[in-house]
């Protein structure tokens, strides 16, 4: 069964947090780490899978402009 993109956000984090802890088997680390890079790519093609639904409403509903999407970083402009 195929998790959601916020579980595997969850999960995402749960690796991190045990590979940051550095208690973990050089073995241990490079599993979860795979694991991690396999839950990446899923995120990501669910994120352009919902992008492209999301153009695809806005041209069949014409009065809608598309625009790309960007994050906005509030500390991009401080120094």
């Amino acid at each position: 069964m195929e998790m959601s993109f916020e579980e595997s956000l969850v999960e995402l984090e749960n690796i991190v947090e045990k590979l940051e802890n550095g208690q973990l088997s050089l073995d241990e680390s490079l599993i979860l780490f795979d694991t991690g890079i396999k839950l990446v790519k899923e995120c990501d093609t669910k994120l352009k899978n919902a992008q492209q639904q999301i153009e695809k409403l806005i041209e069949e509903n014409n009065c809608l402009k598309s625009e790309p999407f960007e994050l906005h970083n509030e500390n991009a402009h401080e120094k």
